[in-house]
């Protein structure tokens, strides 16, 4: 298992939301972000291979970008956030877990184990 590591779930219908691009990036110069890593959540909503086993990241800001849009519109459901995108900080080379609870009009996040 990567470092780090997400999980999906759509709450709006109390399941894992599978099929979800994720792009792990991080920054760069003149303040744009540069994408690194990518996946896709699984039928469990889960990316646990966004990094190789043996890579560990930096200490740092680091941003995961979800593609909401093309999960929702894959199943015609409207929706009010196209992408989602979650900056947060590593200080160590401890796992990290960043889990994502969605629906079409709302989102929240939090550390996971």
């Amino acid at each position: 298992m990567s470092q780090l590591t997400t999980h999906v779930l759509d709450t709006s219908k109390g399941k894992p939301a599978e099929g979800i691009p994720v792009l792990l990036e991080k920054p760069g110069p003149k303040g744009r972000w540069l994408a690194f890593a990518k996946g896709v959540t699984n039928k469990d909503g889960r990316i646990s291979d966004l990094l190789k086993k043996d890579k560990v990241l930096k200490p740092g800001n680091y941003r995961l970008t979800f593609d909401t849009a093309s999960y929702y519109n894959k199943q015609g459901i409207k929706y009010f956030y196209p992408l989602v995108q979650i900056v947060f900080e590593i200080s160590d080379a401890s796992n990290y877990h960043v889990p994502l609870l969605l629906n079409p009009y709302g989102y929240s996040t939090y550390r996971g184990s």
